[in-house]
C-alpha cells in the first residue's frame, strides 16, 4: 500500500504539483483569514472551504473550472444558513441533511460542475455541524468563506496555473439513461437511504458527534457507479480511518493545542490527502483523518476516546452505505463494468479509425483527443473492476479474468500510442496493408461489443511491419486474446457475473 501511493507513476509530476499547490492554496487562505481578524473557528472553515475549492473542482476547462470555483460560495452560503437557524432544532435539521445528500449527489448527472456544487454543499454543512454553527458565528463564517475561495481560486488560476499548458482534461461523460434507469438517480436514492440509516444509529452512538456517520455513507458514494466499487470504498475507508487513528494516538494527541506542530503536521496531511487521492483512497483517508484530529487538538476536544468514537462512526456510515447498496435498486458491478468497458473499446475503434484516416493523408484527422479519451475511460473500467480484483474477493476464477481483461486492455491502450505516436509523424507514409489491419482491428471490437466472431488476424510477421502495421498487429493480437476473459462459458459478455 505505501509503495502504491507513493511510488505510483506521476507523469509530469501532476500529482506532486496538485499536492504542492493545494498546501499554498490553503496556507494562504487560513493567512488571510487570520490577517482578517477572524475566529480559530473561522480560520478551520476558511481552511476546509479553500481545500474543497482547489480538490473537488474537476471541470475539463481552466475557464470551466474557474466559474465552478466562483459558483461554490452560492452552493455553500445558504446550506450554512440554514444550519445555523436550525441550531437547536434537530428534527428539521437532520431532515434538511439528508435533503442535502440527496440533491448532492443527485446533482452528479450534470457532471463535474453538478458534482463539485454538490459536493461543496454537502461539506459546509457537515464543516457547520463539526464546528457547532450557530446564528452569531453567521457573519464570521461568512467572511470566511467569501475570503478563501477567492484567495484559493488566486493561487489555483493566477500563481500556478499549470493546468494552462496542458490539453484539455477529457472527462468521460457519465452513463445515460432516464428515470431510475440512470445510475445517479439510483445513488441519490441510495445514499440518502444509507445516510438516515447512518443519522439514526450515529445519534444511538453519539449524540455530540453523529454526523461523522452521515459523513462516512456520503464520501464512501462519491466516485463510485455499483454496489461493488462502495463496498470496496466503504472497506477501504474503515480501514484508512482505523490507522490514521492509529497514527493520531502517536502524533495528533501529544501535540493537541500547540499552534506550531499543529500547522506543520496539518500542511503534511493536506499534501498527503492531494497526493495520494488518485491512487489510494486508503492512504487519502488516513491523512483526512489525522487532519481531523490536528483540528479537533485546536479546538480542545481531542482525546482517546474521541477517536475510538470516531471509527464507530465511520463504521456504522460505511454500514449504512453496504446495506443501502445491497437492497436499495443495486446497481450490480457487472453492469457497470460491461458499460465502461464497451465504452473503452468503442474508443479504440475510434483511435484506430483517425490514426489510419491520418496515415492515409487526411490532415483533420488526429487520433491524440481519442487517446487521451481512452486513458481516462481505462480509469474508469480499473474503477469499476476493482471490486473484482479486490484481495477479500472469494472467486478466485473471476478475479483471474478480470486480471486478465484489464492486463490486454493495457496492451491495446499501449498499441494504440504507439500507432498515434507513427500517425503524428509527418513522414509517415500509408501502406495498402494498414487498411486492412484497421478494418480487421475495428471488426474484433465490433465482434467483442457486439457478441459475434472476432475474425482472423493478419498474417504478417509482426518483425516484418512497419511502425503503424507492427502496432495493428499488436491490437490485432491484444483484441483477440480479450475473447476468453470477455465471455463467460455460457456465452454471458464482458467480465460479470
Amino acid at each position: 500500500m505505501p509503495k502504491r501511493a507513493f511510488t505510483a507513476p506521476d507523469p509530469g509530476r501532476a500529482r506532486l504539483r496538485f499536492a504542492a499547490r493545494g498546501v499554498l492554496g490553503i496556507t494562504a487562505a487560513t493567512a488571510v483569514c487570520g490577517l482578517a481578524g477572524v475566529s480559530l473557528v473561522g480560520a478551520v472553515i476558511g481552511g476546509l472551504a479553500a481545500l474543497l475549492a482547489l480538490f473537488t473542482v474537476t471541470d475539463a476547462t481552466v475557464r470551466g473550472q474557474a466559474l465552478t470555483t466562483a459558483l461554490l460560495p452560492a452552493a455553500g452560503l445558504p446550506v450554512l444558513t440554514a444550519v445555523a437557524l436550525l441550531h437547536g432544532h434537530t428534527l428539521a435539521r437532520d431532515l434538511a441533511f439528508l435533503a442535502v445528500v440527496g440533491v448532492g449527489v443527485y446533482a452528479r448527472r450534470w457532471g463535474p460542475r453538478g458534482h463539485s456544487l454538490g459536493v461543496f454543499a454537502f461539506m459546509t454543512f457537515f464543516i457547520a455541524l463539526f464546528l457547532d454553527a450557530t446564528p452569531g458565528l453567521l457573519p464570521e463564517m461568512y467572511t470566511a468563506v467569501l475570503l478563501s475561495v477567492p484567495t484559493a481560486a488566486a493561487v489555483r488560476f493566477g500563481l500556478w496555473c499549470y493546468e494552462r499548458r496542458l490539453p484539455p482534461a477529457v472527462v468521460p461523460a457519465p452513463p445515460t439513461g432516464t428515470g431510475l434507469a440512470r445510475v445517479t438517480t439510483r445513488q441519490a436514492v441510495q445514499a440518502t437511504v444509507g445516510a438516515a440509516f447512518a443519522l439514526t444509529m450515529g445519534a444511538w452512538v453519539s449524540h455530540d458527534r453523529w454526523y461523522w456517520a452521515v459523513g462516512a455513507t456520503w464520501w464512501v458514494f462519491v466516485n463510485t457507479a455499483s454496489r461493488g466499487e462502495t463496498l470496496v470504498r466503504g472497506f477501504r475507508r474503515v480501514l484508512g480511518t482505523a490507522v490514521g487513528i492509529g497514527l493520531g494516538l502517536l502524533v495528533a494527541v501529544p501535540v493537541a493545542g500547540d499552534a506550531v506542530p499543529t500547522a506543520v503536521l496539518a500542511a503534511v496531511c493536506v499534501f498527503g490527502i492531494f497526493y495520494t487521492a488518485a491512487v489510494s483512497y486508503t492512504w487519502m483517508m488516513l491523512c483526512v483523518t489525522v487532519l481531523a484530529e490536528l483540528l479537533y487538538g485546536l479546538l480542545g476536544v481531542l482525546g482517546p476516546g474521541l477517536l475510538a468514537l470516531r471509527l464507530a462512526e465511520t463504521a456504522v456510515g460505511a454500514l449504512g452505505a453496504a446495506l443501502a447498496v445491497l437492497f436499495v435498486l443495486p446497481v450490480t458491478t457487472h453492469a457497470v463494468t460491461d458499460a465502461w468497458i464497451r465504452r473503452a473499446l468503442r474508443c479504440v475503434h475510434d483511435c484506430t479509425a483517425e490514426a489510419a484516416a491520418r496515415l492515409a493523408g487526411s490532415e483533420g484527422a488526429d487520433p491524440a483527443p481519442r487517446v487521451a479519451e481512452l486513458e481516462q475511460l481505462l480509469g474508469r473500467v480499473r474503477l469499476s473492476v476493482a471490486p473484482l480484483v479486490h484481495p477479500l474477493n472469494p472467486v478466485a476464477s473471476r478475479k483471474r479474468r478480470a486480471r486478465r481483461v484489464l492486463a490486454l486492455l493495457d496492451d491495446c491502450a499501449r498499441e494504440i500510442r504507439g500507432l498515434a505516436a507513427v500517425a503524428a509523424d509527418p513522414v509517415a507514409s500509408h501502406d495498402v496493408r494498414l487498411a486492412d489491419a484497421c478494418r480487421r482491428v475495428e471488426a474484433a471490437v465490433e465482434a467483442l461489443t457486439g457478441g459475434g466472431a472476432v475474425p482472423a488476424r493478419g498474417t504478417a510477421a509482426p518483425h516484418a511491419a512497419g511502425g503503424a502495421l507492427a502496432h495493428l498487429h499488436g491490437l490485432e493480437q491484444a483484441l483477440a486474446e480479450l475473447v476468453a476473459p470477455l465471455r463467460a462459458p455460457s456465452g454471458s459478455p464482458l467480465v460479470g457475473a
